[in-house]
């Protein structure tokens, strides 16, 4: 676990409220461990990128990174900021409204987003898949770029998250939650930052964007294979080659 909070955490804001609501309940659910702790910057920016399988998983994710000492602050879809009260939330929490295209507003949006992220010390949380993984056995399924596109913008630390163990909980798709035994265990690892120097200031390049992407997928999939002590496939699952619509995406 991290030595100490992050600046952001010390400084009273709207976290404070919701994460005196949501921790302890969520402690009842769930027994979260967390390994790698010390990986997450404790100040500065990042982009984390976790494995998405489960509707609970952002609660899960969320607990984790504020027990480690900073605010979790997620990429949002941008539909999302102009409901009333959701927006004002959204907002005041520092959430991040979603680049849905790959036009060059969405660039320049990425990059005042990747721009804002620096200068405030923020990290933001991305979904890499950008919604729930249809690979048959939960393994993450092929990326998008939302992730890599915020970090080689500004050269922000893109550090790779797998979790386990939130579909004891509720699983892909489930509706409603399996709460008995209650403190059900869940794994978190975060692993050492993605390295792609190599690519940076190449944000605009499709290229560049894909092997970034491969390199982070490849980095979360090894998290969870040493936590399922299990080996991944080694095709990884493309909705498109199996018929699916990729529905509910929040990067492009």
């Amino acid at each position: 676990m991290a030595a100490s909070r992050s600046p952001e955490k010390r400084r009273p804001s709207l976290f404070w409220p919701l994460a005196a609501l949501v921790v302890p309940l969520m402690g009842l659910f769930a027994k979260i461990r967390i390994t790698g702790a010390e990986k997450l910057p404790r100040d500065g920016a990042f982009v984390l990128a976790p494995n998405h399988y489960s509707e609970l998983d952002p609660l899960i994710v969320a607990v984790a990174v504020w027990r480690i000492g900073r605010a979790p602050r997620f990429m949002a879809k941008e539909s999302l900021f102009k409901i009333p009260v959701v927006g004002w939330l959204l907002r005041k929490t520092g959430m991040i409204p979603v680049a849905r295209s790959s036009s060059a507003t969405a660039a320049k949006q990425t990059m005042k987003q990747s721009a804002d992220l620096v200068e405030h010390g923020r990290g933001v949380i991305v979904y890499p898949e950008g919604t729930l993984t249809r690979d048959p056995d939960l393994w993450p399924m092929r990326g998008k770029s939302g992730a890599v596109r915020l970090a080689l913008s500004d050269g922000i630390p893109l550090i790779p998250m797998a979790q386990w163990g939130t579909q004891a909980i509720m699983g892909r798709y489930q509706k409603g939650l399996s709460l008995w035994p209650l403190r059900k265990p869940i794994t978190v690892v975060i692993g050492d930052p993605v390295d792609v120097s190599d690519l940076r200031g190449r944000a605009g390049e499709q290229a560049a964007l894909n092997e970034a992407t491969k390199r982070l997928m490849n980095a979360i999939t090894a998290l969870l294979e040493d936590i399922r002590d299990e080996k991944a496939p080694v095709e990884r699952w493309n909705p498109a080659s199996h018929g699916q619509k990729e529905t509910g995406r929040l990067d492009s």
